[in-house]
């Protein structure tokens, strides 16, 4: 296998992963939980759990 070879499996690999995830993010049994973790920042500070470094 030479280096141009090599290359373009990482090329392909690379847009299968990249596919693969878009299909993650935009497939319909993840809605709901995507809508709950975008709501939280919006929510409430007093409702948002305390801790951390920066209180």
């Amino acid at each position: 296998m030479d280096l141009n070879a090599l290359r373009s499996a990482v090329t392909v690999v690379s847009l299968l992963v990249f596919v693969g995830i878009v299909i993650w993010a935009y497939a319909r049994h993840n809605r709901e939980r995507f809508e709950d973790l975008g709501a939280l920042v919006l929510a409430d500070e007093d409702a948002a759990p305390r801790g951390g470094r920066h209180e």
